[in-house]
């Protein structure tokens, strides 16, 4: 059972930042998904294992930035000028397969327990 761990959620004013981190066990392929109150998990950013590649919902370009530190096992989403519709529960996801499929939640083994965000107007 790989677990992860997430970290970093909190409320914030619109305009403000947060930045959210998430442990492995290992390293994987990543990514961030999130769960708007009432509306469907979608694909926020994720990030190869090496660390080359990356890939971000159009919503969150120029706005969120993905990272990793493998030396810690620890993948990070930076997000700035954060917007009431950035509201969610953020879930970090590991995928174990040598492949990188970037925001396709279905290629991810492995589910943090999610972590919520929260931005006033």
């Amino acid at each position: 059972q790989v677990q992860l761990v997430e970290s970093g959620g909190g409320s914030v004013q619109a305009g403000g930042s947060l930045r959210l981190s998430c442990t492995a066990p290992g390293i994987y392929h990543m990514a961030w998904f999130r769960r708007p109150p009432g509306k469907e998990r979608e694909g926020v950013a994720s990030i190869t294992a090496d660390g080359r590649n990356t890939n971000y919902a159009d919503s969150v370009k120029g706005r969120f930035t993905i990272s990793r530190t493998n030396a810690k096992n620890t993948v990070y989403l930076q997000m700035n000028s954060l917007k009431p519709e950035d509201t969610a529960m953020y879930y970090c996801a590991a995928g174990s397969g040598l492949n990188y499929y970037g925001l396709v939640d279905s290629r991810y083994n492995y589910w943090g327990q999610g972590t919520q965000v929260t931005v006033s107007s």
